[in-house]
């Protein structure tokens, strides 16, 4: 959906870190805000990444440190002792992700598309149910986002991944195994269901409020503006 639209709002939710004001929201099969759910042993199952996080990390820190942090629940590394597994799945989290060349640098220098790979990396530490992207491409230059789209695509297709949630403005970064999609536009939802059927040029021009072509190539879609008349 557009800007606005409520999707971060949405995915918050989704995170348990939000509670909606009206209805209700199942979560991994727990009702926020229901008898019985406690949010703190939900909340460990579900990784998140995204620019909100980004924000909170130390700088600092070197891509194997912030990705280890997330091991215990912190963003910044104190006194602990990690534990040698730990740090062995960290690196293959990091390796799978194309940042094994980059354990010792700091956060602080990595690129744009470096950042958002030790971002993944790290909601994965925890060996979450459902992984939730809030917008994982944005801001990356054409080879970033298609070096992202690859990696996201081939763990959207591993049978051990967690079930993914990905937020984006563009059909362009809709990695190969990902297989629904939900509009929304001023906090309704337009359209829901699987890709094959609802990214058409018609919802995508209800979502966006402009006429607009959408295309598929093989695994992949892009969209487009009618020219002005």
């Amino acid at each position: 959906g557009p800007n606005g639209a409520g999707k971060t709002t949405l995915l918050n939710v989704a995170s348990s870190y939000l509670f909606p004001t009206k209805g209700s929201a199942r979560i991994l099969g727990e009702q926020l805000g229901g008898v019985g759910t406690d949010v703190f042993e939900l909340r460990p199952r579900i990784g998140m990444a995204g620019i909100a996080m980004a924000e909170k990390l130390p700088k600092r820190q070197t891509v194997l440190q912030t990705v280890l942090t997330a091991a215990y629940g912190m963003t910044a590394t104190w006194n602990e002792d990690y534990d040698p597994v730990d740090e062995d799945r960290a690196k293959a989290f990091l390796d799978r992700l194309g940042m094994n060349d980059y354990l010792d640098r700091r956060f602080g220098t990595l690129s744009e598309g470096e950042r958002k790979r030790t971002l993944i990396a790290r909601a994965m530490m925890t060996d979450p149910e459902l992984l939730l992207l809030d917008e994982p491409a944005a801001g990356l230059d054409l080879g970033g986002r298609e070096d992202l789209v690859r990696r996201l695509g081939r763990l959207a297709r591993d049978p051990y991944a967690p079930s993914m949630i990905m937020v984006t403005h563009h059909v362009e970064e809709i990695a190969p195994g990902f297989t629904h999609v939900l509009m929304i536009r001023q906090g309704r939802v337009l359209a829901a269901g699987p890709v094959e059927t609802e990214l058409t040029s018609r919802n995508l021009s209800l979502c966006f409020g402009l006429p607009l072509v959408v295309e598929r190539l093989e695994d992949r879609w892009t969209a487009r503006g009618l020219p002005l008349k």
